[in-house]
């Protein structure tokens, strides 16, 4: 089987010898045959059941006869949005529509529908209606409660309700999918199918839970209509993701009950490695053409571990992938990236050697008693757990060994890296700098003002500044010349613009023009998406400025990237406005002007105030200044 795709057509399908398929995969993704990809991961784990599964890859959705094309499958259609949720992958967090799509050939945009998790569930259901429907995928999993969507601005229901679906599977799914095949293949109705943990089902009107131990949080009607009822609501699902303590949850939609069982267990280092060591060809299906942009970021890169422990409030990784790390072995490691080195085409670099972050590896929780009982969303914040074990050297011995893999020459970290553990360990920080950067190192404090960085549940800036002087004296001592680049976000919740200035100035005073900048976007279920929606933070109740208006959003972005010539009228417009931003810059009028370079306690000068379009000397229409050259014809 090695080297062979999953059928994406029917001929395909024929070919193998098949007259019927047990299981088709619908994905929102171009199909890529690479352990990045979920709809490969999940078919190959079903093929090495014996099962016969086909991808159907980005279907046309306006009717359901592509959902017919590999006829009716024996078991279940498993349907997911992609990679991606499809609403963050088709809009900006200013709700502008993407001009590309990383997942598509080509990049090419519009190759899913809007909700695609629910468009596709229906299709598939009109097609066959007897046939079961296991949702799946990140989109699904980030909606299986009541959830604040950010595009149509409400609280919408379970996404098992409006994609009808029997089924719910969240987090990363191989074990789920493996035993509800296992028990359809035997005969057993989709509809008694209630104890597999890390599912969620819906029950019919009036029907109980049929769960022991379940805590019920506010339903749906209550959460769309109160925001104190939402936050209580998002509270309860994060403390219950410990897998070794979680109690079932029950939420009220009407007069029907979602139903969340307590998440997979982990999995096992062995069955981790055994997932990783499935038939992939790594490459995408020979039907496409042109280039699959995420492919080609991902194609010689290493995965060495699932899951994270950090609970930052933007995040949705503990939520999905769970809060429990887990590693595979050396061994497996190393036997992928001497695959990747003997492959064609190879040119001797592993792009990243990580994972959610990149060093977790080998890290946990020192007494499995403590980690029984624990509820706490964050093992790093607002300290470092005492029970928590951050020792590098798992990891370190990893490096070390992957670098000495026939055929490669460099291996470079592209995960983000946490700065507050590798403190713990000044050798790992040694180690990236001398052998593991490219000249630049990719970070993400994601702010410099401490109470921005509390809502975000990051540590403070002195862990930047001090992560940062460590790089750079090692980065000297091995003779290189290496910068850090800082990932931040703008218009976090808990961020105004004074914030926002005070990170410019921080940057400018340091030397940095940083150009990786994330707008925030409010995925759902993150705990600064509730902060967002109700503006209180869940946890400690306390209010918390939110950025809303896309004007002040837009603001916020161009303060922090002052040096770019399009954010000066930005910020000069709006300190000349009637606004509460502009009044927060007007009276900090003396750093505003430090920012371009000049010093004045007086009123801005001249010079200093920025064009405004239309309004240029003589007929400028584009107003900077200067009479109108003519042109000769």
């Amino acid at each position: 089987m090695h080297n062979r795709f999953l059928p994406i057509t029917i001929e395909e399908v024929l070919e193998r010898g098949w007259d019927r398929v047990d299981v088709v995969l619908v994905t929102g993704d171009a199909y890529v045959d690479h352990p990045s990809f979920s709809a490969a991961v999940i078919g190959r784990v079903l093929e090495a059941e014996g099962l016969r599964v086909a991808i159907l890859s980005q279907p046309r959705w306006k009717g359901p006869e592509d959902f017919r094309r590999f006829g009716k499958p024996r078991l279940f259609f498993g349907v997911s949005a992609g990679n991606m949720d499809s609403m963050v992958n088709k809009y900006t967090a200013l709700r502008k529509v993407r001009s590309d799509d990383a997942y598509s050939e080509g990049g090419l945009p519009f190759k899913r529908p809007d909700r695609a998790a629910i468009v596709y569930s229906q299709r598939a259901r009109e097609a066959y209606r007897d046939v079961p429907i296991i949702l799946g995928g990140i989109e699904a999993s980030l909606r299986r409660f009541a959830h604040y969507d950010y595009w149509s601005e409400k609280v919408r229901r379970s996404i098992l309700l409006d994609a009808k679906s029997d089924l719910l599977v969240y987090g990363m799914g191989e074990k789920q999918i493996v035993e509800i095949a296992r028990r359809l293949a035997a005969g057993e109705p989709v509809g008694r199918i209630r104890d597999v943990r890390g599912t969620a089902f819906c029950t019919g009107e009036g029907e109980p839970s049929g769960v022991d131990g379940a805590v019920e949080i506010p339903s749906y009607e209550e959460t769309a209509a109160d925001a104190e009822s939402f936050n209580r609501a998002v509270k309860n699902i994060h403390r219950e993701i410990n897998p070794l303590n979680a109690r079932p949850l029950v939420q009220m939609h009407g007069k029907r009950r979602v139903v969340q069982l307590p998440p997979p267990m982990p999995l096992g280092q062995s069955e981790l490695d055994a997932v990783y060591a499935l038939p992939y060809t790594r490459k995408p299906h020979p039907s496409y053409s042109r280039p699959i942009p995420a492919y080609e970021m991902v194609k010689d890169s290493v995965t060495v571990m699932r899951g994270c422990f950090g609970g930052c409030t933007f995040c949705s990784i503990a939520i999905h992938q769970g809060k429990i790390v887990q590693c595979r072995s050396e061994g497996s490691v190393l036997a992928e990236l001497a695959s990747i080195a003997g492959g064609e085409g190879f040119g001797g670099t592993i792009t990243d050697l990580g994972g959610p972050t990149a060093n977790m590896y080998g890290m946990g929780c020192k007494e499995s008693a403590i980690l029984a009982r624990c509820t706490r969303s964050s093992c790093l914040y607002p300290t470092i757990c005492p029970q928590l074990g951050t020792g590098h050297g798992p990891l370190l011995s990893l490096m070390r060994k992957a670098r000495g893999v026939p055929g490669v020459r460099h291996i470079f970290v592209g995960s983000g890296i946490r700065m507050d553990l590798a403190l713990r360990e000044p050798e790992y920080i040694r180690e990236i700098a001398r052998h593991h950067t490219s000249g630049y190192l990719k970070v993400a404090p994601e702010h410099t003002v401490d109470r921005v960085l509390r809502v975000m549940r990051k540590p403070g800036r002195a862990v930047f500044e001090r992560f940062m002087d460590l790089f750079r004296r090692f980065s000297r001592e091995a003779g290189k010349e290496q910068y850090l680049v800082p990932y931040l976000i703008s218009a976090h919740p808990g961020s105004g613009v004074e914030d926002e200035l005070e990170l410019a100035l921080y940057l400018k005073k340091r030397g940095f023009r940083p150009r990786q900048i994330q707008d925030f976007l409010p995925s759902p279920m993150d705990v600064a998406t509730a902060v967002y929606y109700t503006g209180r933070h869940p946890f400690t109740g306390e209010e918390v400025p939110v950025a809303r208006r896309e004007s002040v959003k837009r603001l916020h972005r161009a303060i922090i990237q002052y040096f770019k010539i399009e954010s000066r009228p930005l910020i000069f417009r709006a300190m000349n406005s009637r606004t509460p931003a502009g009044a927060a810059l007007a009276a900090r009028k003396g750093e505003v002007m430090e920012l371009f370079g000049v010093r004045t306690r007086g009123p801005v000068p001249e010079q200093s105030r920025p064009p405004v379009p239309g309004k240029g000397r003589k007929g400028n229409k584009r107003g900077v200044g200067g009479p109108r050259r003519k042109v000769r014809r």
